[in-house]
């Protein structure tokens, strides 16, 4: 593996994990509107790094209480961003979840690691371990989705079912409905698809993915 790696969407000049701690708080200020004026599919790719973005916010209040497995994995990941040797900074990150399988900032670098090097395969594993752990969190189940259609091609089939567990966790989730309506109109089944679409068509609070429904829609004559 090289040391090094371009950042997700395209941009360079990413050598470190300390850059990509930089660019995580820039997401973090940004979140908001990455989904109001980026293309879906970039919108795709960020989706992830988005998500787990608002897990370290709920996860912040735990810092007061921290138990030594915390401290332990939080260190790691500490030194891990700071490497520029991509391949050591991994391991740790590893490391880091065995630890503590609940410290969202090791999964966070993580997603941001493999998603800048296409590395789906990697990617999936690293939500998989997540929910694992985290088995109620919907947005969870929704990025290993994302994952799944991040590959070229899309592979639809893997991703429908977690798209339909996070919709079951969380059945306001405009990205799961838009995910679930997507796939399923491209199964053949456009009632269902219909439905999907229609609930993702009327999210205001998510325009880039409302847009994208109301345009399936209309490319079904279902608008």
């Amino acid at each position: 593996m090289r040391s090094g790696f371009a950042a997700p969407g395209g941009a360079t000049g990413v050598r470190n994990f300390a850059s990509l701690r930089i660019r995580a708080t820039i997401l973090a200020g940004r979140k908001a509107v990455l989904r109001e004026t980026m293309p879906i599919k970039q919108v795709r790719v960020l989706l992830s790094i988005v998500i787990l973005l608002g897990l370290l916010a709920v996860a912040a209040p735990r810092a007061a209480a921290q138990d030594s497995n915390t401290i332990k994995a939080r260190a790691l990941v500490d030194a891990a961003i700071k490497m520029t040797d991509s391949e050591k900074a991994v391991k740790l990150l590893w490391q880091a979840t065995d630890i503590d399988p609940t410290l969202p900032e090791a999964y966070l670098y993580l997603g941001l690691y493999y998603q800048s090097k296409q590395d789906y395969d990697d990617l999936v594993k690293v939500y998989q371990k997540l929910v694992k752990y985290q088995p109620n969190d919907a947005t969870g189940w929704i990025n290993i989705g994302e994952a799944y259609m991040s590959f070229s091609p899309p592979k639809t089939k893997e991703a429908l079912p977690y798209y339909r567990k996070g919709y079951e966790l969380d059945p306001n989730s405009t990205w799961a409905a838009l995910r679930i309506g997507e796939i399923l109109a491209q199964q053949g089944d456009r009632a269902n698809a219909i439905h999907y679409l229609h609930q993702a068509s009327t999210d205001t609070k998510n325009p880039s993915a409302a847009a994208e429904a109301q345009k399936l829609l209309t490319q079904m004559g279902a608008s």
